[in-house]
């Protein structure tokens, strides 16, 4: 209730009676994937013998009722952990309020509802079944009736619903609580992050026209190595080859991509390149990473106080980071000024440096680069911050989701200089589509443009001696595989 009061809403009578339940607007639901059972349910709370079909939306309304029975029956121990002993105390509780009820369920009814209310009591409410699904990659609620999932590359439309708004405003709560983020009408918006890591965008009214928005994209619970990505086509083994000899050798390396394409997981993935011997700092608006080295300090950006005060942002840990030792530093994410202080940290000894950005190509990626560097406030003619770019970076690696849902490495490209007032890049490997399938799969193929990198004296120096067969060069006696 205490995020419905920040907004300025009023929360429902809930006066329970067998008829009507939570006092909660009748909304038209779907059913819903069922949870999982649970083995004691049966037993707890059996059938009644007219037992009746009963509607999503009154299951949705019980299980709230049952809820807040449950929650007021704890007093000071509402802050209750998932043990073998505490479930036992829960289900002889169920039990008691269903009954209390008068609702006569069958059994698949009473063991679906069961897992609903511990959904509600110890997870994230409806949204608990789509995090389990290792599938889903992404989960939108676009509102309480409106909740849509990403799964294989595609969205769609999920029979998934909350019993209003507030029930929506009590999911928000509950994931921003633990981290000390705050969202009312003051500030409608908030980042956070769940348990596992999967990244959490909220939007509330008066900002959120339609209802409470949230956001999650989920992040694989099994870390992707690079040979995921060569056995999914995202890269073949000359480009990881090559990737892996560039990390260790400290190039800096921006990863560009839209919303969606996977940065972050391909900079997981490049992060594990970095030897073990090495201190990392990284830095992130909300801790997404997960690097497998083990010499590795985890920074993550402030929110402000009530009052205003207190806010740490991206650039303030990036010019503190510079204090701290590190021999790599990885930024989550540039968006803004920091990128001016990240320029200057590339240009100061700290090689090695890996960042993602959002922008369409390498191209747009300088372009990107030099407008959040003036948002820094520093009075510097554009040449000049064009200089540091070409300075700093030694690579862009672009990231893309296709059509299809597909994504895939699209270029690497290395950043050559200046020419005049014009970053120089050359592109090292490109995607190129061929065609489609009659199902609608765009059919790619990653290959080298046949251009040895100007840096590879750097790899060289590092042990690193590419063949030429990596770069596109034909060797005798071999043909091309395009």
């Amino acid at each position: 209730m205490a995020l419905l009061k920040r907004i300025g809403g009023t929360p429902s009578n809930d006066t329970p009676s067998a008829g009507t339940g939570v006092a909660a607007p009748p909304t038209p639901p779907a059913s819903s994937q069922p949870p999982r059972a649970h083995a004691d349910v049966q037993a707890a709370a059996p059938a009644q013998p007219g037992a009746t079909d009963v509607s999503d939306q009154r299951m949705l309304e019980l299980s709230l009722w049952i809820v807040d029975r449950i929650q007021g029956s704890l007093g000071t121990q509402s802050d209750l952990k998932r043990t073998p002993e505490s479930e036992r105390m829960l289900q002889e509780r169920f039990a008691n309020y269903l009954r209390q009820s008068g609702v006569s369920l069958s059994e698949a009814q009473a063991r679906r509802l069961y897992e609903m209310v511990m959904d509600e009591l110890f997870g994230f409410g409806p949204l608990e079944p789509l995090l389990r699904d290792d599938s889903i990659t992404e989960v939108m609620v676009n509102g309480p009736r409106l909740v849509y999932i990403e799964q294989n590359g595609k969205i769609t439309l999920t029979p998934i619903r909350f019993a209003n708004d507030e029930h929506v405003l009590k999911v928000i709560d509950r994931i921003i609580r633990p981290l000390g983020r705050r969202i009312d009408r003051k500030w409608p918006m908030v980042d956070a992050r769940l348990p596992d890591g999967s990244r959490v965008n909220a939007v509330i009214p008066p900002c959120a026209i339609d209802g409470p928005s949230i956001t999650i994209r989920k992040f694989a619970k099994k870390k992707l190595t690079v040979e995921d990505l060569i056995r999914f086509g995202s890269i073949t083994p000359e480009m990881a080859e090559f990737l892996r000899a560039c990390v260790v050798s400290r190039l800096n390396i921006i990863v560009s991509g839209g919303t969606g394409s996977g940065k972050t997981t391909l900079l997981n993935v490049l992060s594990n390149f970095i030897p073990e011997d090495e201190r990392i700092v990284t830095i992130e608006d909300s801790a997404e990473l997960k690097l497998a080295q083990e010499h590795v300090v985890r920074l993550e950006s402030k929110p402000p106080e009530v009052d205003g005060t207190g806010r740490v942002t991206i650039n303030d840990l990036v010019i503190n980071s510079l204090r701290m030792r590190p021999e790599r530093i990885v930024i989550g994410e540039c968006r803004g000024g920091e990128t001016m202080a990240m320029l200057q940290a590339m240009n100061t000894g700290h090689d090695g440096s890996l960042s993602t950005l959002h922008a369409n190509t390498p191209r747009d990626a300088i372009a990107r680069m030099e407008t959040m560097a003036m948002m820094a406030g520093m009075d510097m003619p554009v040449h000049v911050i064009r200089e540091q770019i070409a300075s700093a970076v030694d690579l862009i690696v672009q990231q893309t989701r296709l059509e299809d849902g597909q994504r895939k490495v699209a270029y690497i490209t290395e950043v050559q200089g200046m020419e005049g007032d014009v970053v120089v890049l050359q592109d090292i490997f490109m995607l190129h589509i061929l065609g489609k399938t009659p199902e609608g799969k765009l059919i790619t193929e990653l290959r080298p443009t046949g251009t040895r990198p100007r840096f590879s004296s750097r790899l060289e120096a590092h042990g690193f001696k590419l063949p030429p067969h990596i770069f596109g060069a034909q060797i005798p006696g071999q043909n091309k595989r395009w």
